[in-house]
């Protein structure tokens, strides 16, 4: 196998848009994490065609992964946790190659985790939260049982990387391992729910009473980017204009229901401007006793 990497990546680290190389081997108890191949090769680069080009390749019966990943698709995987065994990979892989330190000073912001990447983070964990206890609930309500469950699930799961960020750590893909660590109440929630025996309806109704607590205890934390960008100016902004803002743009489809839910709890407020036709108004948001 050394033999089969020793030339990829030398040949990667002559390139002068290679920023740095890492390895990561399998583990015996979580082969998962390399995807079930022996070993991975993560090289990241500055500028590339594709955010994404992989290779496999084989040799005396072991498998092995090379990943060219670009610095702006890594940061966004690392941003969103699209790709959470990146962030192993990026923490515990060994470092082939670093130009200009560029690996020890990521794992160093990583695992500083800067209060202002801390609050995007929550922030985009949140607006993800929001939407699946919202969408949830309204399957609880109309009796689809098996979709309120997934929702739920994916909501704790929500819940439990912004338990783990307000901590200050980055989420890993053993993520109840740290909450159990880190959050009690919320490891609890999802011990009772895939192991109860209670029936399906009953716990998903517990479950969604419980999670509107801790939700609304998270409001602070999740929605402080939201605020921060909002309160940069005194007037009202239109759904548009949050849009089309650079720092906005990352909550996505859930940026919406977000603001649904902040003006709910009288954490927004809106205001209504005239339009053209009589009786309709343009629906803005400001935050709320401002």
């Amino acid at each position: 196998m050394e033999d089969l990497i020793r030339p990829i990546y030398q040949e990667r680290a002559s390139h002068r848009n290679t920023l740095g190389i890492l390895l990561i081997e399998k583990k015996l108890n979580n082969s998962a994490i390399t995807d079930t191949f022996d070993v991975v090769l993560l090289v990241i680069v500055k500028d590339v065609d594709s955010p994404v080009f992989s290779k496999h390749y084989t040799t005396k019966g072991q498998k092995a992964a090379l990943h060219v990943v670009s610095e702006e698709k890594l940061n966004e995987w690392l941003l969103f946790g699209s790709n959470r065994k990146v962030i192993d990979w990026v923490l515990n892989g060994k470092v082939l190659f670093d130009r200009n330190e560029y690996v020890r000073q990521l794992r160093n912001r990583m695992l500083e985790f800067p209060e202002e990447a801390r609050r995007l983070k929550m922030g985009v964990e949140f607006a993800k939260l929001i939407r699946r206890y919202t969408d949830g609930k309204v399957f609880l309500e109309t009796n689809q049982l098996l979709d309120a469950y997934n929702h739920v699930i994916h909501a704790l799961h929500h819940l439990a990387r912004l338990a783990v960020i307000e901590k200050g750590f980055y989420p890993e893909v053993t993520v109840w391992n740290q909450v159990k660590q880190i959050d009690a109440q919320i490891y609890k929630l999802y011990e009772e729910l895939v192991g109860s025996d209670e029936p399906l309806e009953k716990r998903l109704e517990l479950l969604f009473l419980a999670s509107e607590f801790l939700i609304h205890s998270r409001i602070p934390s999740g929605s402080a980017h939201l605020l921060n960008v909002l309160k940069r100016r005194e007037e009202a902004w239109s759904i548009g204009e949050m849009i089309a803002h650079p720092e906005l743009e990352v909550y996505s489809v859930d940026l919406v229901i977000m603001l649904e839910y902040l003006v709910d709890k009288h954490v927004l407020t809106t205001e209504e401007m005239p339009t053209k036709g009589q009786n309709v108004y343009h629906r803005y948001y400001k935050i709320a006793n401002r």
